[in-house]
């Protein structure tokens, strides 16, 4: 079975070539925060990588953690990756080194196969749309590119599984969303 992948399509739902003026941060009381979820029943939710590193270090704000506490957790393979990227960037020759390892490797072997969730040529032909057009009209510097697209290929993944993202990238996510208005995120 190939895969053809048709670019135009793509491109007339993301609106890439429309795309021409810098987008605005929407203000805050339009943005769903976890706070505002707070006292709400079992929600399904895809946490972000930042969710993860916040919870180790022990500084995940208390409605954020209610979330992923009582929430039905999703995961997603980039995360794992900037995870994995994070520990192999840290000095292994520091003290901590090994507990971070340890908590990180024990971590991603606890992550379900059933709640793993993977994007998609499709997610990734579309993040790529994104990450270029938030690039081109935020001025965004190199590094910044690869961070769009991370971040929106797991804002689509999550999209596409129709759950919101939980995150404290409020103003990134707020700036995928804007090209990408079918999915949802919470930020804290």
């Amino acid at each position: 079975m190939s895969l053809t992948i048709d670019l135009r399509s793509h491109l007339r739902r993301i609106k890439s070539e429309k795309t021409i003026r810098q987008f605005s941060r929407r203000p805050e009381d339009e943005l769903v925060a976890a706070a505002d979820l707070a006292g709400e029943g079992r929600a399904a939710i895809m946490a972000d990588t930042n969710v993860y590193i916040r919870s180790a270090a022990g500084t995940l704000p208390a409605a954020a953690e209610a979330l992923v506490e009582r929430g039905l957790l999703f995961h997603c393979t980039v995360c794992v990756a900037e995870l994995s990227t994070g520990v192999a960037n840290a000095d292994p020759e520091h003290s901590g080194w090994k507990t971070l390892r340890d908590h990180y490797a024990g971590l991603i072997a606890s992550i379900p196969a059933t709640r793993l969730l993977t994007p998609d040529p499709e997610i990734w032909v579309e993040a790529g749309l994104i990450a270029g057009t938030l690039a081109r009209i935020q001025n965004y510097q190199r590094h910044q590119r690869k961070e769009a697209l991370n971040d929106a290929l797991i804002f689509l993944t999550a999209a596409k599984a129709g759950l919101p993202v939980l995150t404290s990238n409020r103003d990134e996510f707020d700036l995928i969303q804007q090209l990408a208005p079918g999915g949802r995120f919470i930020h804290f």
